[in-house]
């Protein structure tokens, strides 16, 4: 009887035979390996081993009705139960189904995805989207609805909404103003035809450029209002001090008194003659070329009073100087020379004065001069608002002599006179120190001196103190005389020493609480300062300029002065030069103090020529200077390096040339040459027709050939360099052949024109 198939073998059989009755043959035991143990258990599900039925599993209760005869749920060997949560769709390898569909088993079937998190290194399961807050999908909806420039998306504003900006800012910083990005201003403004980076100062009108294309009002703060702001960072604020002095605290304090006025009409001659000094012999050119600050005691009225002096330079290029006396000053001493009269400087210091609100007392000079008439001043100075108290005005006019001291004392009583009856001559003293640094240099021995006017508080040796961006430590105080004093109240000018850099002129000064301070408020001055200054040079480069640029020729100088406020005033007035669009000046570099092999290497590095204004450089440098190649030049008078620097720049100008007709020859006759073509039978009208010279055909006034040259001239069969006006020639135009009887030939050529 043959045996009946095994489970499982038999691909035509459901699982259990070749009947329903067949029972399935209990599997062989497979003989065990050397060294094997024997198994504790059956194989897993659904790791069947090829020929042997599958063990029958206990599923999990399933929902429905039972099956008689089973356990609810269970599934029969070979049958396929939909009930059971772990029955796969798949079949083992013999046709045998199985119960378990796990991975490790041929009968387990397809795995499921996603199951081993990370098994391959990436993380299992589907991905899912990152929910977006309100905030996110709102920035994201009002940038789709934002305005595009030139393909860039940006914030529009609604053309009231105000931006403030300091001085220099950059792209970046306006677009964190609006909420934009910079690459997308960079963009806009590139198609508005300006190409500026995104941390590159930008100047006010390119602001306003594109302030104006997005609907932004773009307001630059003052540099009053930006310094203002950078104090009340660190709890600094000069307004609310002035307004919280109480009237008790007052002291009386001298007055401040400025004089100004035209060159050499003996402003310095007239402070000398007040302090019995010579001051103006020190002078180069007889010139004030800084500010000087002094203080003088007057017996006035019984009582010795203090008055402290400003002397401003008369010189054009010194308008800032004057400017900034008249700021700092309480009277206006306006000096005009009697046998000069009113210049223009004269007219320029009193409107300074008259800006500032200034009391003025006309101090006429020069009065026993020969041709003086001090009459012919108070007249001119009436069309300037300046009445005689003669004339039933209310201005003080007197007649000195600072050559002979006359009207010396009337003037000073003047003075006092005028402060007492306009001014209030009062100020804090018991408070820290605020004021303003009039002059600055760098001295060799001292280091870095700054001539100080102190307007409220008491200054003191040791207090850390900011001008502008320099800071320090008062090391020490020196009066006009060159004496030490260790504190200085209002109104005093004394000069300090202890100063880390060279203060500008001009510059305010506080007081701070410690070094620290004092230097950080210094740096964030300096950040500013820079800024501004490169927002100011920044050159707009639309796309034209940029195509010219190439034909633009370029002087680069770096200015080194013994005072900051000659340097100021040069740059100021060499910056001021025009003398056309082919030439461009910059001031790559400014300081104060001696020339330094630094300024050398700069300049070499950027082909500029060093301007030293009463400095020289040490011989080191000097060697060093000619073996790099590079020009100093050195001057002590001012209006001297403005005259040559502008005759420097005209050279850098291209030549003009203008066209100059040499002669004209009519033509008689045509003779034909094998040699040199048509030859023109010539008279000369006038002038000198020149071999090699340019020439023109003209045939009844019209032109009819230009740009030749007279290749070849002849008087008879000899050759001739020049013919003269009234002999007969023959002339060679080389291949032109358009000429008739009765033409002009017309010879010019090319002279260079001076420019203006």
């Amino acid at each position: 009887m043959p045996r009946p198939p095994r489970a499982g073998n038999n691909p035509f059989g459901s699982g259990g035979g070749s009947g329903s009755n067949a029972m399935p043959r209990p599997p062989a035991q497979r003989p065990l390996r050397p060294g094997e143990r024997p198994p504790m258990s059956g194989p897993r599900p659904g790791s069947v081993r090829p020929g042997f039925a599958a063990r029958p599993q206990q599923a999990r209760p399933t929902t429905g009705s039972p099956t008689s005869g089973s356990r609810p749920g269970s599934p029969t060997t070979g049958a396929p139960n939909s009930n059971s949560p772990y029955r796969t769709p798949n079949a083992n390898a013999g046709g045998a189904p199985t119960t378990f569909g796990g991975p490790g088993g041929k009968g387990g079937g397809r795995h499921q995805r996603g199951g081993t998190a990370g098994a391959f290194g990436k993380q299992g399961g589907k991905s899912r989207k990152a929910h977006k807050s309100k905030k996110a999908l709102r920035e994201e909806f009002d940038n789709m609805a934002a305005p595009s420039l030139g393909g860039a998306v940006i914030p529009h504003g609604d053309g009231k909404t105000t931006i403030r900006l300091r001085r220099g800012a950059t792209l970046m910083d306006f677009a964190e103003k609006i909420g934009g990005d910079p690459a997308a201003l960079v963009s806009a403004l590139f198609h508005l035809g300006e190409m500026v980076t995104a941390t590159q100062s930008v100047d006010e009108d390119t602001f306003m450029l594109l302030g104006a294309e997005l609907g932004y009002q773009i307001q630059v703060v003052s540099p009053e209002d930006e310094d203002r702001e950078l104090l009340e960072q660190f709890d600094i604020n000069l307004d609310k001090e002035l307004a919280d002095i109480d009237e008790s605290d007052l002291v009386v304090r001298s007055p401040i008194v400025t004089v100004m006025g035209h060159v050499d009409h003996g402003k310095t001659s007239l402070l000398d003659a007040i302090r019995k000094t010579e001051v103006g012999r020190g002078e180069a050119g007889g010139i004030t070329q800084h500010i000087g600050a002094y203080q003088i005691h007057h017996d006035h009225e019984g009582q010795n009073r203090a008055i402290t002096f400003i002397d401003t330079p008369g010189h054009e290029a010194f308008t800032a100087m004057r400017a900034r006396g008249a700021k700092v000053t309480d009277i206006a001493v306006l000096v005009v020379a009697a046998d000069d009269g009113v210049m223009p400087q004269t007219i320029e210091a009193l409107n300074h004065a008259q800006a500032a609100d200034v009391p003025i007392v006309v101090a006429v000079n020069k009065v026993d001069k020969e041709g003086a008439n001090p009459d012919k001043i108070r007249q001119q100075l009436t069309e300037y608002n300046l009445i005689a108290e003669e004339y039933g005005g209310t201005t003080m006019f007197i007649n000195v002599s600072a050559k002979s001291g006359a009207g010396i004392d009337e003037l000073i009583d003047a003075i006092l006179l005028t402060a007492d009856a306009a001014i209030d001559l009062r100020a804090i003293a018991d408070d820290v120190a605020r004021g303003v640094a009039i002059e600055a240099n760098l001295d060799k021995g001292r280091g870095p001196v700054a001539t100080v006017l102190v307007q409220r508080g008491t200054l003191h040796v040791g207090d850390s103190i900011v001008a502008g961006g320099a800071f320090g430590r008062v090391r020490a105080m020196l009066d006009e005389n060159g004496d030490p004093v260790t504190e200085a109240g209002p109104s005093r000018p004394v000069q300090v020493l202890g100063f880390t850099s060279v203060p500008g002129a001009g510059d305010t000064f506080i007081v701070a609480e410690d070094d620290r301070t004092a230097r950080q408020i210094a740096e964030k001055r300096q950040l500013a300062m820079r800024n501004a200054l490169l927002a100011k040079t920044r050159k707009k480069v639309s796309l034209e300029d940029f195509m010219e640029q190439s034909k633009i020729s370029t002087l680069n100088l770096i200015l080194k002065g013994d005072v900051s406020g000659s340097v100021e005033a040069l740059e100021d007035a060499l910056l001021q030069l025009d003398v056309g669009s082919e030439v461009d000046l910059r001031v790559i570099h400014r300081g104060v103090g001696a020339i330094t092999k630094g300024d050398v290497t700069l300049a070499s590095a950027s082909t500029a020529v060093i301007i030293g204004f009463n400095v020289k450089p040490e011989p080191q440098t000097a060697i060093f200077a000619e073996v790099e190649g590079v020009e100093i030049r050195f001057y002590t008078v001012i209006y001297n390096a403005i005259e040559e620097i502008e005759a420097s720049l005209k050279g850098l100008l291209k030549p003009e040339y203008e066209e100059v007709v040499l002669g004209n020859a009519e033509v008689r006759d045509i003779f034909k040459s094998s040699k040199f073509g048509n030859i023109s039978g010539c008279l000369v009208q006038d002038g000198t027709i020149k071999r090699n010279a340019k020439a023109r055909t003209l045939r009844n006034g019209v032109l009819v050939g230009e740009g030749l040259t007279v290749d070849s001239l002849r008087r008879f069969k000899d050759d001739a360099t020049e013919v003269k006006d009234g002999y007969e020639c023959g002339i060679g135009l080389g291949s032109f052949k358009d000429i008739q009887v009765g033409d002009i030939i017309q010879t010019y050529e090319l002279r260079e024109k001076k420019r203006a």
